[in-house]
């Protein structure tokens, strides 16, 4: 089962990597080597910063001077996006250690994380939206909130998939 948790991260990390690249990495994680898998998590993440970055550039369909404005702001929207994925990966991780035997106190902490992270990712979202609005217009910003939502509703999707339904374990209270 962690094993499968351990799949999530790096869906997680590498969302539009191949595959075998992660099945590779899954295959030579042991419970010790979270050092490694950090590390792992980091190449894989800048390779889908680079995909994404693709998409992105060629769903915009912009022109010199709105690209000139337009990536400076993504890059900081990027950034905050990361941290906030840093966040999501220690729960992901947290879940992983305390799988086996969940509480109730757990599960309830993991809960109310991962909507305090929801809700930091919708209002970083909110901040560049409104950002884009300003520096390019309503339609542009609207088309990066559209084409980020659906990039951002694979990852989650992606996640979700691998991560295990938590279950009672025979500590928590019924």
């Amino acid at each position: 089962m962690r094993r499968a948790i351990f799949f999530g991260v790096l869906i997680l990390a590498g969302t539009l990597m191949p595959m075998g690249a992660i099945a590779q990495v899954l295959e030579s994680k042991s419970d010790t080597q979270d050092q490694n898998l950090r590390a792992d998590i980091e190449l894989l993440r800048s390779d889908v910063r680079a995909d994404k970055t693709k998409i992105m550039a060629a769903m915009m369909q912009l022109d010199d001077k709105d690209a000139a404005i337009f990536w400076p702001i993504y890059r900081e929207y990027e950034s905050g996006l990361s941290k906030l994925y840093d966040a999501k990966v220690a729960g992901i991780m947290d879940y992983a250690d305390n799988y086996l035997q969940m509480s109730d106190v757990k599960a309830d902490d993991l809960a109310t994380r991962a909507l305090q992270w929801e809700d930091q990712r919708t209002d970083l979202k909110k901040k560049y939206y409104e950002r884009f609005k300003k520096a390019l217009s309503p339609i542009k910003a609207a088309r990066f909130l559209q084409v980020e939502n659906q990039l951002l509703l694979i990852v989650d999707l992606q996640i979700a998939s691998s991560l295990p339904i938590v279950e009672e374990s025979e500590t928590s209270e019924k």
